[in-house]
């Protein structure tokens, strides 16, 4: 439960200095190249697909790092 915890909020801190300084990056955070963007003349769609591979990604070595 303790690891659970540490996991959770070390991962809080990592996604507040996302959201802090992430106009600063050179990749914006969900505007990653490969998201899918379309936009037309009364409305606009936006899919993630590379932002989503990589946060599952992410998620999967941290279960799997933390589980060990």
């Amino acid at each position: 439960m303790g690891r659970a915890l540490i996991a959770i909020g070390l991962l809080l801190v990592v996604l507040g200095l996302l959201v802090t300084i992430g106009e600063k990056l050179p990749f914006h955070p969900g505007r990653l190249p490969g998201d899918i963007y379309v936009r037309g003349k009364r409305a606009s769609f936006y899919f993630p697909v590379v932002t989503c591979i990589l946060l599952s990604v992410v998620l999967s070595l941290a279960t799997w790092f933390f589980r060990r």
